[in-house]
């Protein structure tokens, strides 16, 4: 499937609304020129968009989020209401200063009518439904069941790598349930933007791990899977502060990486799931197991390392073939680190004798 960027996505959105301001003019004003609709949509719809994907805002957006539905729902209403207020005003401003509209007083520039108030309330809500329902799937799972791709299970290449977190049930002993599952939420929280960085989509979280995959080719460019990991951990050891003042302690994780054929299929009847199955998702589980036997935090199967090529600060141990549970064959392995954690590590040690 092909790779929609960013900026490809917000090109879209602006399409979108822009379309639908030209549809409102051709139904109620037919006389006024396409293009006065399409800007009107575009100044009322993009700040709500802006708002609503966390780009304008976004702290404010956090707070509400915290509140009560009910509190929320009728303060993001508020909020909408200022926001396409505003843009109404500047669109229209901006039209008059350039002679494209002739208003009978300044008010009719500046105040929204009722009628495209509510309808730009609707566009607005139904692209920011679909723009959630997306987010709820991920943009991958989303755009698949849309074009209904894997109705029928369909064989494919792809990279999983496996993440978990290492003394989880330790500190859902001595700091309870409810604790352990907020730090699990403000973990996987941490996997979002490198994941989204690198192009992956988090298939799904199985108690205190998470499941990532790219297709293949995907994954193994520029070795995208194996920068997306490392960049989790430096985002975590960033917020090492902040980890220790929320939660006593800095997480900890495990990872593995395999890739190869698997059989992906929509399965489900009430609740529809992309699922994948076949022996590489089930290497890569006892891959995971293996880093707690072999002491390394970082674990990659040679059959997958040797499809890319490691950034010159990545670090390859070959560890050799080993038998993993359920696989016929013995599997190559090899540990992943970076160089400059080692670097770092030597300086201690020779510093403290």
């Amino acid at each position: 499937m092909r790779e929609i960027s960013p900026t490809q996505n917000w090109i879209l959105i602006t399409i979108v609304l822009a379309a639908s301001g030209v549809v409102y003019d051709l139904m109620f004003y037919s006389n006024q020129t396409p293009i006065i609709g399409a800007i009107f949509a575009l100044f009322i719809g993009m700040p709500i968009l802006a708002f609503e994907r966390k780009v304008l805002f976004r702290t404010l957006y956090r707070r509400i989020q915290k509140l009560p539905t009910f509190a929320f729902i009728l303060t993001e209403l508020l909020i909408y209401e200022i926001l396409m207020s505003i843009g109404f005003a500047c669109a229209g401003l901006l039209l008059w200063s350039l002679g494209m509209v002739k208003p009978v007083s300044l008010l009719d520039l500046v105040i929204m009518p009722f009628e495209v108030f509510v309808y730009a309330l609707a566009v607005c809500t139904m692209l920011i439904f679909v723009l959630r329902v997306r987010e709820l799937l991920g943009r991958e799972v989303f755009l698949s069941m849309l074009i209904s791709r894997y109705r029928n299970p369909v064989k494919e290449e792809r990279v999983f790598l496996f993440i978990d977190l290492v003394d989880s049930t330790a500190f859902a002993e001595k700091h309870g349930d409810l604790r352990a599952q907020q730090l699990l939420s403000s973990l996987f929280a941490t996997f979002a933007e490198p994941v989204r960085r690198h192009k992956g989509m988090i298939n799904d979280y199985v108690g205190d791990a998470a499941i990532i995959t790219w297709p293949l080719a995907r994954g193994v460019k520029n070795a995208r899977c194996v920068r997306c990991i490392f960049d989790i951990l430096a985002d975590i050891d960033a917020n090492a502060a902040g980890w220790r003042k929320n939660y006593g302690q800095v997480p900890k994780l495990r990872a593995a990486l395999h890739g190869g054929e698997i059989i992906t299929a929509e399965i489900g009847v009430d609740h529809h799931k992309i699922s994948y199955f076949g022996d590489t998702v089930n290497t890569t589980a006892r891959l995971e197991t293996l880093c707690r036997s072999l002491n390394r935090s970082i674990l990659i199967s040679s059959e997958l390392a040797r499809r890319m090529k490691f950034p010159d600060d990545i670090s390859c141990e070959d560890l050799g073939t080993h038998a993993v549970k359920g696989r016929g064959q013995a599997l190559g392995v090899m540990a992943l680190s970076s160089r400059a954690v080692t670097v770092l590590n030597t300086q201690a040690v020779i510093l403290h004798g």
